[in-house]
């Protein structure tokens, strides 16, 4: 039989090279289930429209369940990659020809590769962004847990702005905003399954509808699509919810990479904050002593990875007519790879980061090192009517005299700088726990404050839980 579903305006048989040049059999092996549901929601719309009667629909449903056996236990991707199909859906085809006889002819009747190609990635979108969801559900649900143990214990650490010593902060607090961008994560990624959710592109044809009396509204409703899409010449190029889907999944990994790149720096002697444990770290083949945060460094590099893949789908995007052009295969596989390396790179950062260990009393100790309490000193003159650039010149004067002496703010440069106001007194937190306490704005990183970010962020992993049931 042969591999190809066209050929008969042709004489001569294709070029070999040029045809495996041309297939994505192999990266798109993914599809071959999500192909199968297509194709069966198209029987259902061949029978509703009375195309094909009962018995017919019964042997390409038959034919088509037999095919997804065989998927499932590996024998359909070892027999189609020894065969020189053009793609998973012309592999699934052929085979249902096998099986099925004449039969199997009237599978593609009334469709395209095109609309085919556009259900199928809808439908493994759908499935992959709930399984995204799920990831970043569970990586923000771990920096929460682990959130309220560091507030229980009053860890504290010197918070940072261009790696420079800022302010003292709980590391409750820090936690809390590695996990914020993994709740957007999760949000995300369902928004990129409504996308996929919304028009079921099959019965579309190749651009322009199909003559014959498909069921649309039957194949839509198999799918669990709301509804048919409404134009067939933008269903069939349509790839919003595969980049929505690689777009949220590049974010994520960003947002990955940027908590790695802090934990990198804090294994390091230098910090010292924290050590990833044996199962996690690794060593060097010539340096007995070293203990390499390698899961993270591999994370940074996927992202910047995906960051490149991801203008390379745009830029394959931004060059083609809105109708189906063979560059859209390259698209799709550019999506799909995206989308499969995020998962991959996210479970191992959810596994590495739970083999973190803080070390509190390090972090803790060198809360107000840096004279991460000038800002304390700042907000109190402001308090008692100083202007904020006055203030901010007096206690700037303050830090470079006590730096010039290396010793640390304490209660005498209080009195000094209150005197330079013109003022009898004046108090501030001269100690880290103070400093923190003393935060009243909403979202700061006092303890109740924190608690409340908690209690807050419990709720929204909840309802993503419940979203995700």
């Amino acid at each position: 039989m042969s591999a190809l579903q066209w050929g008969g305006r042709f004489t001569r048989a294709p070029d070999a090279g040029l045809i495996a040049f041309g297939s994505s059999l192999r990266e798109d092996m993914l599809l071959a289930p999500f192909d199968v549901e297509c194709s069966l929601a198209h029987v259902a719309a061949l029978r509703g429209g009375g195309i094909i009667d009962e018995a017919q629909a019964a042997a390409l449903t038959a034919a088509l369940e037999r095919v997804r056996g065989e998927i499932a236990d590996g024998a359909f991707a070892a027999a189609a990659c020894e065969q020189n199909f053009e793609d998973v859906h012309g592999a699934i085809d052929a085979r249902v020809r096998e099986i099925a006889g004449v039969t199997g002819e009237w599978l593609h009747a009334g469709r395209s590769r095109n609309d085919q190609v556009a259900t199928t990635l809808l439908l493994y979108v759908r499935d992959r962004a709930r399984v995204a969801a799920g990831q970043a559900q569970a990586i923000a649900a771990a920096f929460v847990a682990r959130a309220r143990v560091e507030l229980e214990a009053e860890t504290l650490l010197a918070g940072t702005t261009h790696r420079q010593p800022a302010q003292p902060v709980l590391l409750a607090f820090v936690l809390l905003a590695w996990a914020e961008p993994f709740v957007r994560a999760a949000t995300r990624f369902l928004a990129a399954e409504a996308t996929a959710r919304a028009f079921c592109p099959l019965g579309s044809a190749a651009l322009a509808g199909s003559t014959l009396p498909l069921a649309r509204e039957r194949a839509a409703s198999a799918l669990r699509f709301e509804r048919p899409s409404r134009n067939a010449l933008d269903a069939i190029g349509n790839r919003d919810a595969a980049l929505d889907l690689a777009h949220a999944s590049v974010r994520a990994v960003v947002d990955a990479s940027r908590i790695c790149e802090e934990l990198i720096a804090w294994s390091a002697p230098a910090y010292g904050y924290v050590r990833l444990g044996d199962e996690a770290a690794t060593g060097s083949s010539l340096m007995p002593q070293k203990r390499n945060p390698d899961p993270f460094e591999l994370v940074r590099a996927h992202a910047a990875a995906a960051i490149g893949a991801y203008s390379g789908a745009l830029g394959t995007l931004c060059g083609l007519a809105p109708s189906y052009q063979r560059d859209l295969q390259v698209t799709k596989s550019q999506a799909i790879g995206i989308i499969e390396d995020a998962l991959v790179t996210l479970q191992a950062f959810e596994r590495a980061s739970a083999a973190v260990a803080f070390d509190r009393n390090r972090m803790t100790e060198r809360a107000r090192k840096g004279y991460t309490l000038a800002t304390d000193l700042a907000d109190a003159l402001i308090a008692r009517g100083v202007t904020a650039r006055a203030a901010h010149a007096l206690v700037g004067r303050a830090v470079a005299e006590a730096e010039s002496e290396r010793r640390p703010l304490d209660a005498a440069d209080l009195e000094r700088v209150a005197t330079s106001a013109g003022l009898t007194s004046l108090t501030a937190p001269l100690d880290a726990t103070a400093s923190v306490a003393a935060k009243r704005t909403e979202g700061s990183t006092s303890p109740d404050c924190v608690g409340a970010q908690l209690d807050e962020l419990d709720r929204e992993l909840l309802a993503l839980a419940k979203a995700l049931a």
